[in-house]
């Protein structure tokens, strides 16, 4: 009892003792989340598609207030209850299926700290992402050809992060992306743009 108790506490000394990082400190990180993922276009919102998301991050601090991050994720988007068109011999028959979006998203954001201690903090910049696949559940037909390579928009989060050491932090952060761009290659008459959200949970380092 004696042990843990040290334990506990030297573990609360070190949080205390943790502080925001200083002006030209580069922060790393790596985190994986629950995600939900839609399209929508001028007059419609897709049925939302639960997914994951993995990432690595990267933070030059300009201040103790301020930095700058970016991000590398493979986010699994996408969207439940589309429709998908087949032709046969008999005819051609729309059927109902969820698709399955991949892609490695890159965000560049500006990163404000808040608070007391400065562990909590409030991001946003623009994205890009580039698909790695689309299939779609019914049929597991490769639609890849159907939809843009890239896609563009804005990024943004708030979290919080708990100090472990010096040197360590855990953090929890709300992670959104709302995408400007028309996913899809033969869609001329509605701009339909990816929408995602996740709570994510990670680590950052000091090397």
């Amino acid at each position: 009892m004696k042990k843990i108790t040290l334990i506990l506490f030297a573990l609360i000394g070190m949080s205390f003792f943790a502080s925001a990082q200083d002006k030209g400190n580069v922060e790393f990180g790596f985190n994986v989340g629950l995600s939900g993922s839609t399209v929508s276009d001028d007059n419609n919102v897709a049925d939302s598609r639960t997914g994951f998301n993995a990432g690595a991050s990267a933070e030059y601090y300009f201040s103790r207030s301020w930095g700058i991050k970016a991000k590398v994720i493979y986010d699994r988007k996408g969207y439940d209850n589309g429709i998908i068109t087949v032709s046969d011999n008999f005819g051609t028959y729309d059927y109902s299926t969820n698709y399955k979006l991949d892609y490695f998203t890159v965000p560049v954001m500006a990163n404000w700290h808040f608070g007391r201690k400065k562990n909590w903090y409030l991001n946003f910049g623009p994205y890009a992402g580039f698909l790695v696949s689309a299939k779609d559940s019914r049929f597991d037909f490769d639609v890849k050809r159907e939809f843009e390579s890239t896609d563009f928009g804005f990024a943004y989060g708030i979290g919080v992060k708990i100090p472990v050491s010096q040197y360590l932090k855990i953090f929890i952060e709300y992670d959104g992306q709302e995408g400007f761009t028309n996913i899809f290659k033969d869609n001329y008459y509605n701009n339909t743009t990816n929408s995602r959200g996740a709570f994510n949970i990670g680590l950052n380092f000091m090397l």
